[in-house]
């Protein structure tokens, strides 16, 4: 139990001097003792109540899952989102080995023509951009079965065709695994992904494989690993495509390498490193001349700003990221797909929070939801959101977040 109490206490110690309070300051603030404060922060004492976590994390301007350091479990029976029935299928999708199929006992599987699994996987990433997750989530339980049984028998091209889209199929699978709180599924999923790419033809594969990985390094909390991960495979890219006369895909994946790594060292708590990433980033995003979405990165411009304000969220600067939000240009935002758009508004719901504009976060959390609904009602980082805006919400909350609050079963 220490162990999970521990890393807690060290993000309130950590966030408590970031604020410049100290411990007798702290604790006032939040009407506790000195030595209650210290016993937490030292993982002496357990913080497992809700309402505490929530009440530290307003005295400390930050959103309880800066505290919490995940996302917690899934809430069942969250409408139009998968129940773990589903959950469980994709887990055993994963854990299966057609591949091998020569050696197991099971029937043999018919391979399905690469052509046809190219319009599935195709199908699969548009309804990922969309933020319909469940309709991925079912696709995703057929071609993880179908894909590595292509890869033995290629029927309609070759092994590597196949290894190239079983690549973009785990990389799928794990980006909404995370998104769904199952990171240590999200993990394996992306591990697949990188093995799949390096049998195929296609580096820039391996590239983009790699932010799965360290998103889900992330998911787990370890952020310095996933740091790593990301400036190292980033530089080697760009190195072995040519630099800055690289095409423009080759500098789309190179800049998502780095808005991931800035992602990461904003959450170890390195806003000097993020910053510098994302800087990079920028100048990559300016070679590139446009917002675009080589390899399904979004990469460009825009995409630069929105993670440039969600690092200043996940280091606890809202007031900043909402700055950086109202500069940015609104008609090339509403042309990034969808999945991206919510996902920067949940940020900005966030941000609200941390500036204490509880209304404002209300209003940004319903737009997501208007953007594309499944990364709202079915991400528990957003259901978490909902019940810290409730609660912190002065009268009564506006209709449309009252309206989701009991659409996604949020506490009130």
């Amino acid at each position: 139990m220490e162990s999970e109490t521990q890393p807690m206490g060290r993000r309130v110690a950590y966030w408590r001097h970031r604020r410049g309070m100290s411990q007798q300051v702290f604790a006032d603030q939040i009407g506790k003792s000195k030595s209650w404060v210290d016993k937490i922060e030292r993982g002496v004492r357990r913080l497992d109540k809700y309402s505490v976590i929530t009440e530290i994390a307003e005295a400390l301007s930050i959103d309880a899952g800066q505290l919490l350091g995940r996302e917690p479990k899934r809430r069942p029976g969250l409408g139009g989102c998968l129940d773990q029935v589903e959950v469980e299928s994709i887990r055993q999708s994963l854990e299966r080995y057609e591949r091998l199929g020569r050696f197991l006992e099971a029937a043999p599987i018919e391979p399905t023509p690469i052509p046809d699994l190219r319009g599935s996987v195709n199908y699969a990433w548009l309804a990922f951009e969309k933020g319909h997750y469940p309709v991925v989530a079912r696709s995703l339980i057929q071609l993880l079965r179908d894909t590595p049984v292509a890869e033995e028998n290629p029927v309609g091209g070759t092994s590597a065709d196949a290894a190239e889209l079983m690549t973009q199929v785990y990389q799928i699978a794990s980006t909404v695994l995370r998104k769904l709180g199952e990171a240590q599924l999200a993990w394996l999923a992306a591990d697949r992904a990188i093995s799949a790419a390096q049998r195929g033809n296609d580096p820039l594969l391996a590239g983009i494989a790699t932010t799965r990985v360290a998103n889900a390094l992330r998911a787990l909390g370890r952020y310095q690993a996933a740091l790593d991960l990301n400036v190292q495979v980033a530089h080697g890219l760009i190195s072995e495509t040519g630099g800055e006369e690289a095409g423009p895909a080759a500098i789309s994946v190179y800049g998502a390498l780095l808005l991931q790594g800035a992602m990461a060292a904003a959450l170890a708590g390195e806003p000097a490193t993020s910053a510098d990433l994302i800087d990079s980033a920028e100048r990559a995003a300016n070679i590139l001349g446009r917002d675009a979405n080589y390899y399904y990165t979004s990469f460009g411009p825009t995409n630069v700003k929105l993670h440039r304000a969600a690092a200043l969220v996940e280091l606890g600067e809202g007031g900043d990221a909402l700055t950086i939000h109202d500069r940015i240009d609104r008609r090339a935002f509403g042309e990034l797909v969808a999945e991206r758009r919510a996902h920067h508004w949940l940020d900005m719901a966030r941000a609200c929070i941390q500036v204490g504009d509880i209304e404002r976060a209300g209003r940004a959390l319903a737009t997501a939801d208007q953007t594309a609904p499944a990364e709202i009602r079915c991400r528990p980082v957003a259901v978490e959101l909902i019940d810290q805006i409730l609660h912190r919400a002065k009268g009564e909350p506006a209709p449309e977040l009252r309206r989701l609050a009991d659409e996604v079963g949020a506490l009130n």
